[in-house]
């Protein structure tokens, strides 16, 4: 059960005296919900109206044109209002002291708003913030919250979280169904808030869209009643894929041990594709290891761990994990068929490793070897696409065609994601091109370093390398299940150029 002990109103208003009976209504509806009697209002309401003049009048030149914010937050012992403003810097020891008694027609009434402030609130308090500006809080307590340790005002609302349902019940797994997009889209809000990395999925209309064209396949699963109970899908991320990622997989809190996630994965295994499908990868979070169980269960085995690629702000409802550094995720592929043999040319000081990945897949390449004078790269310029995802703070480099000055176009890109504050960029290389076997120590001379590999990817079989660009990150804080990644996230460790800083 959860126990909602704030609730916060917030509001930004123009610097301009006409929009005061906004500010005070709006406190005064606040502390109206927060149970505060018509008499405690007024002075709430007076209290604020001092505050406000004070900042619209005496917060900013005249020349300017802000805004400033009202934050109320009913607090257990009663309701704090903080007005926040950007303005001249002030210094709170030089308001006068107000002395009613020495006041005559003649005299100043300097310091009187701060008088009447104190008089109508129970704390007032001038906070210098230096760059971030100014704050003048209030804080009206309940009437029987003077004391220490009482709460008082009306109850504090209770949200309870759903029930989970322990009995096993019958449901079915099946396709999409169009009119079902608005409940995916609700699942994932349930399960992530607004924090998934992939937007699509807050759009229900993009969800049918994507099925109707074959790039994602959605598997539901329903109660016999046809209550929605979640979703998992397969999605093709770029039109040329010939592999599509596991994705979007959500269960409703009340259904998680009906054993939904594992039938959501068998349906969409089964299930005919519109277009090619050599293998299936996913990422599983390694903030835990409840998806990196699953994945294993249906051999969809690890081959590479990517480090920080996600926010440390990602929710995870009703699933425990470290949110203390950005999150890092282990990759896994399964072949949907025998992988036909296929020459790899893996960079020497990584082959070992990459054939231990190979072989956690089932798979066995002929190794390739390039010849002992690497020949020069082609004239022609190199084909490099790149990619961005702003809200994960994450990029991917891809190298589709090595040529002449492909070192110092990568270090370009990576340079313009490094200004741009990109925590992580990830290189994507053709271990099916000879070249990478050359090309991969000068590309970790520019400070990338070992991740895995992924075959049938965007370009080809692939080696990726990574970069993080000023990451705290904690190697003992990454959770690996199964024993290939427990070893592959040690091998990255030795490698990372930064672990022992």
């Amino acid at each position: 059960m959860l126990v909602n002990t704030n609730e916060t109103v917030e509001l930004t208003l123009p610097n301009q005296l006409s929009y005061l009976p906004v500010a005070q209504a709006v406190v005064r509806e606040a502390a109206r919900n927060c149970g505060f009697a018509d008499a405690t209002l007024s002075e709430i309401e007076l209290g604020v109206e001092e505050a406000v003049t004070n900042i619209m009048k005496h917060a900013y030149d005249i020349e300017e044109n802000p805004t400033f914010d009202i934050v109320c937050t009913r607090l257990p012992e009663g309701l704090q209002i903080i007005l926040r403003e950007k303005g001249i810097p002030f210094d709170p020891k030089l308001i006068p002291h107000y002395k009613p008694e020495e006041m005559d027609l003649e005299s100043s009434s300097a310091g009187m708003g701060f008088h009447l402030m104190k008089s109508m609130m129970d704390d007032v308090q001038l906070v210098n913030l230096g760059p971030g500006g100014k704050e003048t809080r209030l804080l009206k307590l309940f009437k029987d919250a003077a004391g220490a340790g009482k709460t008082g005002g009306p109850a504090t609302p209770v949200v309870a979280e759903p029930k989970v349902i322990e009995e096993k019940i019958a449901y079915d797994v099946r396709l999409m169904a169009e009119n079902e997009a608005i409940e995916v889209s609700k699942c994932a809000f349930k399960s992530h808030g607004y924090s998934f990395f992939d937007d699509h999925i807050y759009f229900p209309e993009r969800l049918v869209e994507l099925n109707q064209n074959g790039t994602m396949i959605s598997a539901v699963a329903v109660t016999k009643d046809n209550v929605f109970m979640g979703h998992a899908a397969l999605l093709y991320q770029h039109p040329e894929d010939r592999i599509p990622e596991l994705t979007f997989v959500f269960v409703n809190v009340e259904y998680r041990g009906q054993g939904a996630f594992n039938r959501l994965n068998e349906f969409l295994m089964k299930t005919p594709k519109k277009r090619e499908c050599a293998g299936i990868y996913a990422y599983a979070v390694a903030n835990h290891t409840f998806t990196q169980k699953t994945m294993a269960r249906y051999g969809i085995n690890d081959c590479g761990i990517l480090l920080a690629t996600s926010p440390r702000t990602w929710k995870f409802k009703g699933i425990p994990g470290d949110p203390t550094q950005r999150i890092s995720v282990i990759l896994a592929f399964r072949y949907m068929d025998t992988p036909k043999p296929i020459t790899i040319y893996a960079p020497p000081h990584h082959q070992e490793m990459i054939a231990k990945l190979y072989k956690n897949l089932g798979a066995t390449p002929v190794w390739g070897t390039a010849a002992s004078t690497p020949a020069p790269l082609p004239e022609a310029a190199p084909e490099i696409l790149t990619e961005i995802n702003e809200s994960e703070s994450c990029a991917e480099i891809y190298v589709k065609r090595f040529g002449k000055d492909v070192v110092r176009e990568v270090h370009k890109q990576l340079r313009r994601f490094c200004i741009q504050q990109t925590a992580c960029i990830n290189l994507f290389l053709n271990l099916e091109d000879p070249v990478t076997q050359a090309m991969t120590a000068e590309f970790e001379k520019l400070g990338f370093f070992f991740a895995g590999i992924l075959p049938c990817g965007q370009v080809g079989d692939t080696l990726i390398l990574q970069y993080l660009n000023n990451v705290d990150l904690s190697y003992e804080k990454i959770s690996a299940y199964s024993e290939m990644a427990k070893e592959l996230l040690e091998y990255i460790r030795a490698h990372d150029p930064n672990a022992s800083l």
